[in-house]
């Protein structure tokens, strides 16, 4: 199938394409890697007016250090850049890890971390380890800038607190402290395929290897990345023990209320969820251990 018609605009600067975000609102879509928006226009299940390509706002497109230590990294920055970044492997290993998980690397030439995280699909990984790593997004209008931090940013399937007028310019991301521990653990029919379900990680241990903080973000298993808070509750002020992922993955399993679909039933989900955290606690665990030791 061919697109719905629609007009072409191909900016240069962040100004020019916030301008023509305020005259066309909800009429615009912004086109950055375009592998989740083309074969929706190539299906017709999205028609927008006006296709504002942002590829060209050089700008865009950078990792640096954060004023406060972690990354700072612009939204049209390629995943694979992202995979091949040292500064990336060092101030943020989980986000490292992560990348070689989304799909082929064909995608990942093309794909970007902000459409990625503005399109918001439920089973990727990024919103997921976004919401792990306390990211903030910021978001910018011809009127101004406001920072929107993750767990306040996904609201639903597919949908984020991005304003018709707004683009997503930059995600930052806070480093990790050194005695923390991060996994991520996902299953999928093929290598490259969605997860059908996902967890991702970070523990923080103090040097009596007990738990002083944890969050457990669950993917591909409802309507946008789901924290585990009652899991997280139970590792907290608890030694690092062999059994303390287990009954955290159990109260996963217990809490979770996962969507079925054509690629797994709920039960299916609840299960695999479980067993996913345990995995990943584990290993976050042993990554902090290490680094206490």
């Amino acid at each position: 199938m061919k697109p719905a018609p629609f007009a072409y605009y191909a900016p240069q600067e962040v100004d020019e394409a916030l301008e023509l975000l305020k005259q066309h609102g909800d009429e615009a879509k912004i086109l950055a890697g375009g592998q989740s928006l083309m074969p929706l226009l190539s299906l017709r299940l999205a028609r927008p007016g006006v296709l504002i390509d942002i590829n060209r706002v050089a700008n865009l497109a950078f990792v640096r250090r954060g004023a406060n230590g972690g990354l700072a990294i612009g939204a049209l920055t390629r995943q694979r850049a992202l995979e091949r970044s040292a500064e990336v492997a060092s101030q943020s290993p989980l986000l490292s890890a992560t990348i070689p998980l989304i799909a082929h690397f064909q995608i990942r030439n093309r794909g970007t971390i902000g459409g990625s995280l503005a399109h918001a699909d439920p089973a990727a990984e990024l919103p997921a380890v976004a919401l792990v790593l306390g990211a903030e997004l910021v978001l910018r209008s011809a009127s101004g800038e406001r920072v929107v931090h993750a767990k306040d940013f996904f609201l639903g399937y597919m949908t984020t607190a991005i304003e018709p007028n707004e683009l997503l310019i930059e995600i930052r991301i806070p480093g990790l402290r050194q005695q923390a521990g991060w996994a991520i653990e996902e299953v999928a029919r093929r290598r490259g395929d969605f997860a059908m379900v996902g967890v991702a990680t970070a523990v923080e241990l103090n040097g009596n290897n007990t738990c002083q903080d944890a969050r457990i973000v669950l993917f591909g298993v409802g309507e946008k990345p789901e924290r585990m808070e009652r899991a997280e509750q139970l590792l907290r002020g608890q030694e690092a023990t062999q059994t303390q992922p287990a009954e955290a993955a159990k109260a996963v399993s217990e809490d979770l209320d996962p969507v079925a679909d054509v690629h797994a039933s709920a039960e299916y989900r609840k299960e695999v969820g479980g067993v996913l955290t345990r995995r990943a606690l584990e290993k976050a665990f042993r990554r902090a251990q290490k680094a206490i030791s």
